[in-house]
């Protein structure tokens, strides 16, 4: 062992967090946008001197539509992206086919771009282009952004986004469900509800989980006052 070998530090391996957020941002978003949208419509209706049956319809109405727009829009939005994709990939799978020496040719000059010299980056080619699933991989990831039989399920987008809006959704319509009376009960549930949200978020950042939660309970707080005053504005003109 020599002693520059003797002297170096063991190799440190360390792992990134998921910058895209995973599944869990999508959830929490979801989540609290439905809670932030119902507890609007509640407290606007609220607003309005509305009775507790009506507030009640008017919070799982919106519980209903919010849900099932999100999950319809979310579904729509993931099956066009990924036809689209799928088509592209196609258009790929082809330019292989009839043109293999160029698209090899074009992939070497990818990796030129990164900084491989020359005839490393067309021996990479070479390579990567005898086996044309992998070739086809790599081409749609460098070029498209995407890989073949990995693409987002609709099925599973409107599914997580239909959940997550509706029990958001839920936690302002749970004191009148049980029997409360005015809106302040919904309105401390909402507030746990967005001040909880907003540090669970802030959890996979690094802000301070209360700086998260209180930004989330200070937007929320204004969505659901300006919507109230509008109701009661509404209300009290007799419209």
């Amino acid at each position: 062992m020599t002693s520059g070998e003797a002297g170096a530090k063991p190799e440190q391996h360390h792992r990134h967090r998921d910058v895209t957020g995973g599944w869990l941002r999508p959830a929490v978003f979801g989540a609290m946008d439905g809670l932030v949208s119902n507890f609007a419509l509640i407290a606007g209706v609220a607003g309005g001197q509305a009775n507790q049956n009506v507030v009640l319809l008017a919070g799982l109405a919106g519980l209903a539509a919010g849900a099932f727009s999100m999950a319809a829009g979310e579904y729509i939005s993931v099956a066009s992206q990924s036809e689209l994709a799928e088509a592209e990939i196609e258009v790929e799978r082809l330019e292989l086919a009839r043109h293999p020496v160029a698209e090899e040719r074009e992939l070497a000059g990818v990796f030129e771009a990164r900084g491989v010299d020359p005839e490393t980056a067309a021996e990479v080619a070479r390579q990567l282009s005898r086996d044309p699933d992998e070739a086809l991989e790599v081409h749609t990831r460098e070029e498209l952004g995407v890989t073949p039989g990995d693409l987002p399920s609709p099925t599973l987008a409107a599914g997580s986004s239909f959940l997550s809006f509706a029990v958001g959704a839920m936690l302002p319509v749970l004191p009148y469900l049980l029997g409360a009376a005015t809106l302040w009960p919904a309105a401390i549930v909402a507030a746990a509800g967005l001040f909880g949200a907003g540090a669970l978020v802030a959890g996979i950042t690094t802000r301070p989980w209360w700086f998260g939660g209180l930004r989330q309970l200070l937007f929320g707080a204004a969505a659901a006052g300006i919507t109230y005053a509008v109701g009661a504005l509404i209300g009290t003109s007799g419209i």
